[in-house]
């Protein structure tokens, strides 16, 4: 079973973002094995470090100059990864947003949106994203 992991900077304030997170987890624990990193905001500097020391196998850092990809361009591409690694990491900067030095060693960055979302509603989105990619991977009728 893949091991999903979403580094994010950052935690979540309001009961409602916990709530939806939680749903998804649950959801979630019958395609991957799902850990989630929450790091405090500090620095871009220091957050870099504590990023980098969470990083495993693949990793996708979101930023607005990424990559645009469909639902089904991510489901290929989790896909594709699970063929040569069975980690995966995910990274949500902070409201700062990400270190060159992070983004540079993304093996991939990944946009969402040219839209700025708060980063709460972005790890909600985000692991609905990875909810619906391995529903597209099963021919589930969850993605239409």
């Amino acid at each position: 079973m893949m091991t999903v992991k979403i580094v994010c900077v950052g935690n979540l304030k309001e009961a409602y973002w916990r709530q939806a997170c939680a749903e998804y987890e649950k959801r979630l624990s019958a395609f991957c094995k799902l850990k989630l990193v929450e790091l405090p905001e500090s620095t871009l500097a220091a957050e870099k470090d504590a990023i980098l020391k969470e990083c495993e196998g693949f990793i996708i850092a979101l930023c607005v100059e990424g990559k645009p990809m469909t639902s089904e361009g991510l489901a290929d591409k989790i896909a594709a990864v699970s063929q040569i690694s069975s980690k995966i990491t995910f990274i949500i900067g902070s409201s700062c947003g990400l270190d060159p030095v992070v983004k540079s060693r993304a093996d991939l960055k990944l946009s969402f949106s040219s839209f700025t979302f708060p980063h709460q509603m972005m790890r909600v989105i985000l692991l609905e994203q990875i909810y619906r990619a391995f529903t597209i991977q099963r021919n589930m009728t969850y993605h239409k």
